[in-house]
C-alpha cells in the first residue's frame, strides 16, 4: 500500500501530465485510466454536493461564536497546521479562548502536536468527525462567550502580551482545522493555504491529481497564504499569485515560511538543542508528512555535511520493519562517510508515535522544531494580515453574514 501511494503521488505531481507520460513507469501509465475514471466520479459527486449546499438543500450549522476556517486546496504540505497554531496563539494572547476543531485523521497526529505546542494556553482542541457535535460538547463543558461583534473584535488587538496570562475558560472563537471542504459548519472567515513549492500539481482532482476541489473554489476564500515562499523562485511566486487573482481578483494574498528554531532530542524531549547541532554531520531525514521536500531542504540549509532522506506517505504509522529499513540506511551512510549519522524527524512524526523511533539507539534522533513566520512582501506582513482579519470579521459579523 505504501508503494502504491508513492506511485500515485508521483503521477499527481507530474506536470503537465499529458506531456510527460513518457517519464512515467509502465505501472503508472497503466493506473492512469483507472485514476481518471475515479477522478471523474469524484468530480461529479463534488459538483452535486456543492449544488446542494449552494441551493440550501444541505444546511450549514452555525455555532454561537465566530468561526475561522483554515484549509487547503491540495493534499499535504500546505502549512495548514502551523497556521492553525498561529491563529490559536493570536486569539489566546488577545484574551479569547479558541476551540480548535479537528477531524483527527489517521490517529490525530496533527491534533497531538497542537496539544503539545499549545500546552498552558487557553486553547482547547476537540477531535471528531462530527465537528458540530464536538463543538456542542465543549460548549456544554466550558461555556462560551456571548460575542456580539464588538466583544470579539475589541480583544483582537495587536498587543501580544495583553491576554497571554489570562485564565480564560469560556470559548470565544472556533478554528476549523482543515475546514475548506467541511461545508457542514458555517464559517465567518475562510483562510486557504497554498504550497508555494507545488501549488496545484498536475491540476487534476483526486485521485488523478492532488486537488481536493477545482481551483474555482478559491472564490470562497477570504484570504490566501502561499506557504514555503522562502524556497520558491520569485517568478514562480508571481505565477502563483497571478493564477489566484485570475480566479478572484480581490483575493488578499500573503506569504509565509517555516522558520527552524531548535531541535529536541528523542531521548530527552525537554532538552532543547541549537540548530548548529547538525552542522558538518551526516543526516538522514525520516518523515511521513505531506510534502517532505521543504523539510529536507531546510536541514540542508542549516549546514549538514550530507543529507539523505527516507520518505513515507502522509500520516504513515512507523512499524518495526520501517525501523529496520532506517537502520539499514544508517549503516550504509556510516560505512560511506566513516561518521555516525544523525536521524532528524519532524514534530508531526514524533507526536504520531513518540516511542517507535527510540528503537534506533545508538543512533541519535533529533526532532526539528519550527514556527510559521510571515514574509513581508509589497507591504503585506504579519501585522497587515492581523489587521485584515480583524476588518473582515468586523464586516461579516456586523452584517450578520
Amino acid at each position: 500500500m505504501e508503494k502504491l501511494r508513492k506511485v500515485v503521488n508521483e503521477i499527481a505531481y507530474t506536470t503537465p501530465l499529458s506531456q510527460n507520460l513518457s517519464k512515467l513507469s509502465p505501472l503508472q501509465c497503466s493506473l492512469i485510466p483507472l485514476l481518471f475514471l475515479s477522478s471523474s466520479f469524484y468530480t461529479l459527486a463534488l459538483s452535486l454536493r456543492h449544488f446542494l449546499y449552494r441551493h440550501r438543500l444541505f444546511r450549514q450549522h452555525r455555532l454561537p461564536v465566530p468561526v475561522i476556517s483554515v484549509g487547503n486546496m491540495t493534499w499535504g504540505g500546505n502549512g495548514k497546521t502551523p497556521m492553525v497554531e498561529f491563529m490559536a496563539l493570536w486569539l489566546a494572547n488577545s484574551g479569547i479562548s479558541p476551540l480548535i476543531l479537528s477531524r483527527g485523521y489517521a490517529g490525530g497526529d496533527e491534533a497531538k502536536m497542537l496539544q503539545r505546542r499549545l500546552l498552558g494556553r487557553s486553547a482547547k482542541i476537540g477531535v471528531g468527525a462530527n465537528r458540530a457535535a464536538t463543538a456542542a460538547h465543549f460548549f456544554e463543558r466550558y461555556g462560551y462567550v456571548d460575542t456580539g461583534p464588538a466583544t470579539c473584535l475589541e480583544r483582537l488587538c495587536f498587543d501580544q502580551t495583553r491576554g497571554s496570562h489570562l485564565d480564560v475558560d469560556e470559548i470565544g472563537a472556533v478554528i476549523l482545522d482543515d475546514g475548506m471542504q467541511h461545508r457542514r459548519l458555517w464559517r465567518d472567515l475562510e483562510i486557504v493555504m497554498v504550497n508555494g513549492l507545488m501549488p496545484w500539481g498536475n491540476c487534476h482532482l483526486l485521485p488523478l491529481g492532488p486537488l481536493r476541489e477545482p481551483l474555482t473554489a478559491l472564490r470562497r476564500a477570504d484570504v490566501a497564504i502561499v506557504h514555503h515562499a522562502d524556497l520558491v523562485l520569485e517568478q514562480s511566486l508571481e505565477d502563483v499569485e497571478l493564477k489566484m487573482q485570475e480566479i478572484k481578483e480581490s483575493l488578499p494574498i500573503f506569504f509565509t515560511r517555516m522558520a527552524p528554531s531548535h531541535f529536541l532530542e528523542m531521548e530527552n524531549i525537554n532538552s532543547k538543542m541549537p540548530l548548529r547541532s547538525v552542522c558538518d554531520k551526516v543526516v538522514l531525514c525520516v518523515s511521513a508528512i505531506g510534502f517532505a521536500n521543504a523539510f529536507v531542504e531546510t536541514i540542508g540549509r542549516i549546514g549538514a555535511l550530507y543529507v539523505d532522506r527516507l520518505d513515507f506517505s502522509d500520516h504513515h504509522l512507523f512499524q518495526a520493519k520501517d525501523v529496520e529499513m532506517i537502520r539499514m540506511r544508517l549503516g550504509k551512510l556510516q560505512d560511506k562517510f566513516g561518521l555516525k549519522p544523525v536521524v532528524v524527524v519532524t514534530e508531526k512524526d514524533y507526536d504520531r508515535d513518540p516511542e517507535i523511533l527510540k528503537n534506533l539507539d545508538p543512533f541519535q534522533v533529533l526532532i526539528l522544531c519550527s514556527n510559521l513566520q510571515f514574509i513581508p512582501r509589497d507591504g503585506r506582513s504579519e501585522d497587515s494580515f492581523k489587521k485584515l482579519v480583524k476588518q473582515l470579521l468586523e464586516v461579516k459579523l456586523s452584517d450578520g453574514n
